[in-house]
Order: C-alpha cells, then structure tokens, then sequence
C-alpha cells in the first residue's frame, strides 16, 4: 500500500534542507526502491516541512536507514514521521 510520510522540522531551514538533499540524490544509492516523489517547503512557522510519497511504508524504513548518516551530520534535528495510507497517487 502506498503511503503519504510527512515531517514536520522545528526549525528547519532551507539551507539545510538543500545541503542534505544534495547529498541525498548524489548518493550511490539513490533513486531507492519503492521511492514515488517528494516536495519540500516552509512549513509557515519557522521551521520545514517535507512530503513524501512510497510505494510502502517498509520502502520509507530502507530509505531512513541508508539516510540516517546523512541527516545526522548535516545537523537535521531528530524527528518523528507521520505516515498515512495514500489511497492514490498521481505523478505525472
């Protein structure tokens, strides 16, 4: 079943954000499997938020492990996903 994970970072900015990203999508790992999109933004009261969409929750798990040393070191806070069941997703 496909999932909508949201996260909400205290705090978070956009230079990080796009410090982690870089390193992200450069990784020799990346696109990983079960990954379907992603948006990020401000979340309109000082911190960002983030929205992803997977083909699994179990595909949203391997992701975080392989990118758990990354967020670490750029100074991403810890934070707890919320994740939903998507009933569709549409990319173009």
């Amino acid at each position: 079943m496909a999932v909508i994970v949201t996260v909400e970072i205290p705090g978070g900015t956009q230079e990080i954000y796009e410090r982690t990203n870089q390193r992200i999508t450069t990784a020799s790992w990346w696109p990983p499997e079960g990954f379907l999109a992603h948006a990020a933004g401000p979340d309109g009261s000082g911190g960002w938020r983030v929205i992803d969409f997977w083909e699994s929750e179990q595909a949203f798990q391997a992701f975080v492990e392989k990118a758990m040393p990354i967020f670490q070191e750029e100074g991403t806070p810890p934070i707890m996903p919320r994740i939903d069941e998507a009933v569709n997703v549409v990319i173009r």
